[in-house]
């Protein structure tokens, strides 16, 4: 039994010291031999403090008190220890016994553990505090954790989101939680609509992935709906400053064709020079559009920019607006005299629009400005030296008014020194798509409304007209699209163009183009054949109030044909 029981004191993990009444060690376990390092060693039989340095067990003895859990150092470890004394049955001491273990191993985990939880409060509190919108989800695309600003995003609380499929908050566009999940790979620059506000957001998604593991995705969200405002502030900002000046550049000029992306890059060549520059085109091409963005583009972007419509000013009255007059000139003359358009354009650009309108006296003063830069004012006699950048723009055709003798030749000379083609909106039909988008940026500011893009198939109808009023129309065109269309629509579709009268101008023969062929209509079978079934459909659906199951019938066809064509053909109710 005195065996079995040495065997047992030596198995436990906790180190045992008994001493009897006198100091003298009776039990030095296997455990205290390990951590005193007196594992070589016979200490049975011997006294305790020969053994032990700084042990407190003949204190024991003498007081008959017990000390429990008692932290102290032995050698180059920490022991947590309980002494306590011996007493036989009648009380009487007769021994004392430490019982200890090393805890240095736990105090350094407790350490690790209080590291541990100060990072995680530390990471809880950035998680809580960035203004980044996050997600976490876990390997099954389960929500775990949203942070504050995910909920001010989204407007969805935690309740809505935690232990619910990651697409629950998605609007439109696929979950990029999902995607990464799937391909365990990260996601950037994905652009999603999420929450019932419809939120408009940039989102980018890593896997989480711990000891080879796919353990879940986390997901930050950028609310770029703020960033577009202040970016259409900033537009506004831009746009009133250059009321001050110019009102465009370059960047204002759209267009992906040949014709027009050329026309672009010659006005950017001819702005850095001081040599005068002709706008050619038809009425509504955006000559203007050019002439100020000309100017933005030269040295003299800081100068006055002014614009002269030739035709919009009385022949009697142009003279002296142009060129100014004396005090005393003619009657109803302002006294001191007036500075006319040229000098007030003095270090700036002057914008010369409609310039075959003018009359070939004034012209011959004109040529006078180009040649001399100098002007003498109506009424004077001294010349008045100026330094103007001329910018003239025209869509009469200048070379037949010269044969004509309408139009001076030299100062047809002097004009054309670099002179830019704009192409007329039946040419460039492909930029008909880029065009409409700034135009609806455009009235949605002036309109208050919030109208988002137009229907392929009502873009199509505006890419098969010929567009005889250009971009000006186009403009026209679309203002009254948009103001058709109630103020909860966001998409113009074809019931909101003014079609007839798109069907009255195509119905027209061109001008140019007057000939027996002109009542001919050239387009393909096919196209013939779907505007026929289009306008059938349409007047089917409509003597049937829109009841689909009705004008299917009526129709010869099942309910599922009559939808693909009415998708087809972009028929709403």
């Amino acid at each position: 039994m005195e065996r079995e029981l040495e065997v047992i004191l030596d198995s436990t993990h906790d180190a045992m010291i008994a001493v009897d009444k006198s100091g003298i060690i009776t039990l030095f376990n296997r455990a205290a031999k390990r951590l005193t390092k007196l594992e070589g060693e016979k200490v049975l039989g011997k006294p305790i403090i020969d053994v032990v340095a700084n042990t407190r067990l003949p204190y024991i003895l003498e007081t008959g008190e017990s000390e429990l859990n008692q932290k102290q150092a032995l050698g180059d470890i920490t022991i947590i220890t309980n002494r306590m004394p011996v007493r036989d049955d009648n009380g009487n001491i007769i021994g004392a016994v430490a019982v200890f273990r090393d805890i240095t191993e736990v105090l350094e985990l407790a350490e690790q553990i209080t590291n541990l939880k100060e990072m995680q409060s530390m990471l809880q509190a950035i998680f809580h505090s960035t203004q980044d919108a996050i997600s976490v989800v876990d390997d099954q695309g389960i929500g775990v954790m949203i942070n504050p600003a995910y909920t001010k995003l989204t407007g969805l609380p935690e309740k809505d989101i935690l232990g619910q499929l990651c697409t629950v908050d998605i609007a439109e566009g696929e979950s990029i939680h999902l995607q990464v999940i799937k391909t365990r790979e990260p996601i950037k620059n994905a652009r999603l609509k999420v929450g019932p506000w419809r939120k408009e957001v940039v989102a980018d998604a890593a896997p989480m992935i711990v000891d080879g593991e796919l353990r879940g995705s986390v997901a930050v969200l950028h609310d770029i709906t703020e960033i577009k405002r202040l970016t259409n502030e900033l537009n506004q900002a831009k746009q009133i400053i250059r009321n001050l000046e110019s009102k465009y550049t370059f960047e204002d000029i759209l267009g992906e064709d040949g014709q027009i992306k050329s026309a672009i890059e010659k006005a950017r060549k001819a702005a850095v020079t001081p040599a005068t520059v002709i706008l050619r085109g038809e009425s509504g091409t955006g000559k203007e559009l050019f002439a100020h963005a000309i100017h933005s583009a030269s040295n003299r972007k800081y100068g006055q920019f002014v614009r002269v419509n030739c035709a919009a000013i009385s022949e009697s009255l142009l003279e002296s607006e142009l060129f100014g007059y004396e005090e005393g000139a003619f009657t109803g003359a302002r006294k001191g005299g007036k500075l006319g358009l040229f000098e007030q354009a003095n270090g700036g650009t002057i914008f010369l629009d409609e310039i075959g309108e003018i009359s070939l006296n004034t012209q011959a003063k004109l040529l006078r400005v180009l040649q001399e830069k100098e002007l003498v004012r109506v009424g004077g006699s001294k010349a008045v030296a100026i330094d103007v950048r001329v910018i003239a723009a025209t869509n009469l055709d200048l070379e037949k008014a010269v044969r004509e003798g309408k139009f001076r030749e030299d100062l047809y000379y002097r004009l054309n020194v670099i002179p830019i083609l704009i192409p007329p909106l039946r040419f460039r039909k492909q930029d008909i798509g880029l065009l409409v988008g700034r135009l609806i940026k455009k009235y949605n500011q002036e309109y208050g409304r919030f109208v988002q893009d137009i229907s392929p198939k009502a873009l199509e109808i505006l890419k098969n007209y010929d567009w005889p009023g250009n971009i000006r129309e186009l403009e026209n065109f679309i203002g009254r699209a948009m103001i058709n269309m109630k103020f909860n629509e966001v998409m113009i579709r074809s019931k909101h163009l003014p079609s007839f009268e798109i069907r009255m101008y195509k119905n027209q023969p061109k001008p140019e183009a007057v000939t027996k062929e002109s009542t001919y209509d050239h387009r393909k079978l096919q196209e013939v054949l779907d505007e026929a079934e289009e306008n059938h459909i349409r007047e089917v659906l409509r003597q049937n109030d829109t009841n689909k199951n009705k004008t299917a019938a009526q129709l010869g066809l099942s309910i599922r044909n009559l939808y693909y064509k009415l998708k087809k053909y972009d028929i709403e109710e």
